[in-house]
């Protein structure tokens, strides 16, 4: 049974890495690149579309070990593997007009709340949560209709933010799936839908990382940045709820982005404006290389993605306490670094 495990692993990674080629290859074709800028790091046209690879390496993947029946379960209905499917060609629709004509952020807001009302609709929802004091606390329905929404959107603009450096995203995600296919082994039966999806989308964005590792031959684009934080957060909650694991997957980008926001309100700015002042940009400010900076996120990553597997409900409340103080002191530290480094280069 272990060694079933890899069917779905290996397919998925060897679509990711037969598709994003010819992706690539189309998206040149038609000019569909990140062209350098100011805010870019790069210094050629990289092209786009990505996430697209990811997406039919997920999907496919997944039909095939549906049509035998290892995805569904009595937790993972039917209906939510078409909401899924579909939900991430809404996203990969939204991401190509994006990529190709550079959307307003209204306009690509409409398909990420597009993909989380049609999960939503077809069930999936946060329904309950564990009691770090013991128990369970349960949801009425729409106070868990309404923290799933908020939850779905907040995971997949954080991957849509964290999308600035080569691998970053992708790498995160593989990581991120793996810990929640260990998970599910904990909790779920053996051969779960929850932890073969998993495992799918972790060789889905392996097999794509191969060309996205730095110096990246293509991106994931605008769909693959929220699809992979989208199908994050749905795994999260068909696992079970498992929201402070995924929190602590997840929260160095999280807490990331809630000090940008507080940071540009103090500074009389659009909390989504855009700057180069997200950790990963700090990190090459101070001297690391882009290979470096994007390995170090990797480890904080799957430390406290690791540390969630030996925790119960306490110690995880105890290990995101951590996590913030982790997060506050690093970038005090930064700041202090970048500073230092400016008033060496002005003397």
């Amino acid at each position: 049974m272990s060694t079933f495990y890899f069917l779905p692993f290996i397919l998925s990674f060897f679509c990711s890495l037969f598709l994003t080629p010819i992706v690539k290859k189309v998206a040149v074709y038609f000019e569909i690149v990140d062209k350098p800028g100011p805010r870019k790091i790069h210094q050629n046209p990289i092209a786009l579309l990505g996430g697209v690879a990811i997406y039919f390496s997920f999907v496919i993947t997944t039909l095939v070990f549906w049509s035998f029946g290892y995805v569904s379960d009595v937790k993972i209905s039917n209906l939510y593997i078409f909401g899924i499917i579909i939900a991430g060609a809404i996203l990969m629709i939204g991401g190509y007009f994006d990529d190709r004509y550079s959307l307003k952020p209204w306009q690509q807001l409409i398909f990420p709340i597009a993909a989380v009302l049609l999960v939503l609709l077809a069930g999936i929802r946060i329904q309950n949560i564990t009691n770090p004091f013991g128990g369970i606390i349960v949801f009425p329905f729409y106070f868990g209709v309404a923290l799933t929404f908020f939850w779905l959107l907040a995971t997949t603009y954080t991957s849509k933010i964290l999308d600035g450096l080569d691998g970053l995203v992708s790498g995160i995600t593989a990581i991120a799936s793996i810990i929640i296919f260990i998970v599910s082994l904990y909790w779920d039966v053996p051969l779960s839908g929850t932890s073969i999806m998993a495992l799918i989308l972790a060789g889905a964005c392996l097999g794509f990382l191969l060309f996205n590792w730095h110096p990246a031959k293509i991106f994931l684009g605008e769909g693959g940045s929220v699809f992979c934080g989208f199908l994050l957060g749905i795994l999260s909650v068909i696992s079970g709820s498992k929201i402070a694991t995924a929190l602590l997957i997840m929260g160095i980008p999280l807490l990331d982005i809630v000090l940008i926001v507080i940071l540009r309100l103090w500074q009389g700015k659009s909390p989504v404006s855009g700057d180069n002042k997200h950790l990963h940009f700090r990190l090459l400010e101070i001297g690391l290389s882009h290979r470096q900076a994007v390995i170090f996120l990797y480890c904080l990553v799957t430390a406290f993605g690791t540390a969630s597997l030996f925790l119960h409900s306490k110690g995880k409340i105890i290990a995101l306490g951590v996590l913030v103080l982790l997060m506050l002191i690093l970038a005090v530290v930064l700041f202090a670094i970048y500073r230092v480094k400016n008033e060496k280069k002005s003397s």
